[in-house]
């Protein structure tokens, strides 16, 4: 079909780029940004701008017809692009370098016109193949796309407002258009956890582990609230395990300090329902996008995390919890697939440059230890988790570990009851390990910083 014609491309443009290059080297700081050599369709012009660009990194290295000229002939290539009288042509067709950029947008739109063509070639091949496995090759597809696409919104995320409206009827606001640079660190907004840490680093895997009920969901929403409300991050939050009415009705309860129980039945009070409010225009505001997939595949959890980073830019990719994840299908057993699951996790955290935030489930192991403190073997089904992740934590919260206040006040004569919760850093592959304690509050599924708790260093 496209063979009959030639790809499309503009000549004109292309050489109105580079005259105006060569009537005003410095008019290339406008456009270096976005425009490769690549990006030109003629050869020949492809190695002039080349060598513009290699004039640009020299620290004194001047853009002009003379020095272009030396540099082509530098290279071998002065009389294959028609010489210096060819350069003295484009000196001759553009009056003014004032509209390079525009003639610039030119070249590059057509040049992503052949990349889709290209594509679109690669992606064909792909359907011939026919593979099984229809996931496996619908990323493969969308990684030929991801550097083509730009501007179009999610279709798998959806932003917490539209939740947040469809339960308390606030005014939906207009989203920022268009991707967001990422900021420099993440932080969880608890004081001892960021000192013993430094803030969650990019490119780390950071696993949560805990026995059900310690509060491991309520720790990763927390830290997904405090990342986004007072960094302005963007988080990207897949909840395996929970609906996304029931995690925003916990997000709520957090903000606004209002019984969670009171929240989902509805049964609050005109004053709490003004806190309610409140918590909502301010969750509102901030950029946590919720995806609610059960059973959720890794190649599906990577595509969408990807097209969301490429839209939009995330800092903090939250996962809950990956033992309900699935791998490729393929593997012999569960230790197998977790092993797999624990690798692609890894890899997305490198790939991305992003903090990748897993909460585990530990073994039954735990329970049965006397002191009921969680060690890396405890982490469920597969040693590997252990040794991909940058960083393991644990929640610990020793009263959970009796079936009665009063068993708990027997074991623990004169101690003040509920105990603070425990954050333990068990594995820290960049810094030392420790132990903070953070207030929990059931009723508002909140963890609050004690004062100026200070880590323990273990």
């Amino acid at each position: 079909m496209y063979g009959e014609k030639l790809p499309p491309h503009d000549t004109d443009a292309e050489e109105a780029v580079i005259g105006s290059l060569l009537i005003d080297g410095t008019a290339i700081y406008k456009i270096a940004t976005f425009l490769q050599q690549p990006d030109f369709y003629s050869e020949r012009n492809q190695w002039i701008y080349g060598a513009c660009l290699s004039l640009y990194q020299r620290p004194d290295g001047a853009i002009n017809q003379i020095t272009v000229a030396q540099e082509l002939d530098r290279r071998g290539k002065l009389e294959a692009c028609g010489g210096a009288a060819y350069l003295s042509h484009l000196v001759s067709i553009v009056p003014t370098s004032l509209h390079i950029e525009h003639y610039a947008q030119i070249v590059y739109r057509l040049s992503i016109m052949r990349h889709l063509i290209t594509a679109s070639d690669q992606i064909a091949a792909i359907g011939y193949q026919a593979d099984p496995d229809v996931d496996a090759s619908l990323n493969r597809a969308e990684d030929i796309l991801f550097r083509l696409r730009h501007g179009q919104s999610p279709r798998d995320f959806i932003h917490i407002r539209q939740v947040l409206d469809k339960y308390f009827e606030t005014p939906s606001r207009p989203e920022a258009e268009g991707y967001i640079e990422p900021i420099p660190n993440v932080v969880s907004g608890f004081t001892g956890l960021d000192e013993l840490l430094g803030g969650f680093q990019r490119s780390d895997l950071i696993i949560v582990g805990g026995r059900p009920s310690m509060g491991k969901t309520s720790l990763v929403l927390n830290i997904a609230r405090n990342t986004a409300v007072e960094q302005g991050a963007c988080v990207a939050l897949f909840s395996l395990e929970m609906a996304r009415d029931s995690l925003v009705w916990r997000l709520l309860s957090s903000e606004s300090g209002v019984n969670l129980s009171r929240i989902r039945l509805g049964l609050h009070a005109e004053e709490e329902e003004k806190r309610i409010m409140e918590a909502t225009g301010k969750l509102s505001e901030a950029s946590i996008y919720v995806d609610d997939t059960p059973q959720l595949r890794v190649v599906e959890m990577r595509s969408k995390a990807r097209r969301l980073y490429f839209e939009r830019g995330i800092d903090l990719i939250i996962i809950d919890y990956m033992q309900l994840m699935q791998g490729d299908g393929r593997m012999e057993n569960r230790v197998q697939e977790i092993s797999y699951i624990s690798r692609s996790l890894k890899g997305l955290a490198r790939e991305l440059d992003v903090p990748v935030l897993a909460v585990s489930q530990l073994s039954r192991a735990v329970e049965w230890r006397a002191s009921h403190r969680p060690q890396l073997s405890d982490l469920r089904e597969s040693g590997s988790i252990e040794q991909d992740a940058d960083v393991v934590l644990f929640v610990n919260r020793d009263e959970l570990h009796y079936p009665t206040r009063e068993a708990w006040e027997v074991a623990h004569p004169g101690e003040q009851y509920p105990p603070s919760a425990d954050i333990m850093v068990a594995k820290h592959r960049n810094g030392p390990i420790g132990q903070i304690s953070l207030r929990f509050v059931p009723k508002t599924t909140r963890f609050e910083n004690i004062g100026s708790e200070e880590p323990s260093l273990l």
